[in-house]
């Protein structure tokens, strides 16, 4: 193995393997901190943890799990993996957890940059743009687990961590690597990196060669494969036919909208917050709704922020979340032994909530649906999943995913 992957949530462990296989690197995606040693062939191991809104001691440990068992494998380089919208509040575990790694790898300077201009997402002057606004302007501020409300990534990272937080601004990025190289602090630092288009993270990449250390969404991994001298190539994919459900926990924008545009010709399910906690749906009840529908269902607990402020001041915030996740990972366990083979989840605690109900210990990567969301395929069972970050994707997500599980590559 060439090059290590610590992912905090199941979605972005997907998203940067899928980075990682079109530039034709040999990549698999480990649910949790696998026992057994990785092939021999492998060069990029991804350890998908689900640890983004984890207490801090528990990130920390699976971090570092993940991190040893990663080296051991023979890595070279590894990569925290976080969302490209930073989701972390000042209580978060980004800081901490790259605190820990890089004592265990004897890192002085760690590269920090979640910048994903495929989609929309750029970092200029130290601050984190959705687009054309700002973070905190961007509905990340109504997030129910880790509301944003600053888009400076060095006063962010700067509340979670004891290391100075240093920042390389665009115009030395735009010189090459060489002057990324000469600009970073001769003292130990946490670094944030702007970014504005692709060539700017594949300089920063260059730039990287050799560092042991590095946090970012999935685009910073575009200029790393090249230092490991990998070849683009698209990754295979083997048809994927049968029942199929759609799962959404996400409160997303994009996904609201994604469900809205569903349920409009598809049968669709509405799971509320008070209703899991009552006990009156249950998985078993869920999953005799959807076998008994035509085509391909939805499930979903997408609500307004306001709904879900209310639910969670009803119940607790991580009560009704806990419930519901619960729910579909049970729901996924019940369908799957049921016969259901193609299942599309929306969200990335239901991602999580999903794969952990399936028991997956690993994921092969297959083609992209949309930016930063690949088909991925069980290894040990011919199920195929497309595990989506809340805000990515079109309106049409939902069928495309479903549509091209079903199509050989």
């Amino acid at each position: 193995m060439k090059l290590g992957i610590i992912a905090d949530d199941f979605t972005g462990a997907s998203d940067i393997a899928l980075t990682l296989a079109e530039a034709g690197m040999r990549v698999t995606q480990f649910i949790g901190v696998p026992s057994a040693p990785a092939p021999a062939t492998l060069e990029a191991g991804v350890v998908a943890l689900k640890s983004r809104t984890a207490p801090v001691d528990t990130a920390i440990r699976d971090s570092l799990a993940a991190c040893d068992w990663l080296i051991a494998q023979g890595a070279e380089q590894i990569v925290l993996k976080v969302c490209s919208t930073f989701d972390s509040t000042a209580e978060g575990n980004i800081g901490p957890v790259l605190e820990a790694l890089a004592e265990r790898l004897d890192a002085r300077q760690i590269l920090v940059c979640p910048a994903f201009p495929e989609n929309g997402r750029s970092v200029y002057q130290g601050h984190l743009f959705v687009n054309d606004v700002l973070l905190n302007e961007s509905g990340m501020q109504d997030h129910p687990l880790t509301p944003m409300r600053d888009a400076d990534l060095r006063r962010v990272l700067g509340a979670q961590t004891s290391w100075p937080v240093a920042h390389v601004p665009a115009q030395i990025v735009s010189q090459g690597p060489d002057a990324i190289s000469a600009a970073l602090p001769k003292r130990p630092a946490m670094v944030i990196v702007d970014a504005i288009e692709d060539k700017d993270l594949k300089t920063i990449g260059a730039a990287a060669k050799g560092v042991k250390l590095l946090c970012g969404g999935s685009g910073i991994a575009l200029g790393l494969p090249a230092n490991f001298n990998a070849s683009p190539a698209p990754p295979a994919w083997q048809a994927t036919r049968g029942k199929g459900v759609i799962m959404s926990g996400s409160c997303s924008r994009a996904t609201r909208a994604q469900v809205a545009a569903y349920r409009k010709e598809n049968a669709a399910l509405e799971i509320a917050a008070e209703d899991v906690m009552s006990g009156k749906v249950t998985a078993a009840t869920v999953a005799d709704w959807v076998n008994a529908q035509p085509g391909v269902p939805l499930v979903y607990s997408s609500a307004d922020p306001d709904v879900v402020r209310a639910a969670q001041d009803r119940f607790g915030a991580g009560a009704a979340a806990s419930a519901i996740e619960a729910l579909f990972s049970e729901l996924a366990h019940v369908l799957a032994e049921q016969g259901t083979a193609r299942i599309v989840v929306a969200g990335g605690e239901t991602s999580g909530a999903v794969v952990k109900g399936l028991n997956a210990k690993a994921l092969h990567i297959g083609p992209r649906i949309a930016a930063g969301v690949p088909i991925v395929q069980l290894a040990d069972r011919p199920i195929a999943l497309a595990l989506k970050s809340g805000n990515f994707g079109a309106e049409d997500f939902f069928e495309t995913a479903l549509t091209l599980m079903e199509t050989a590559q």
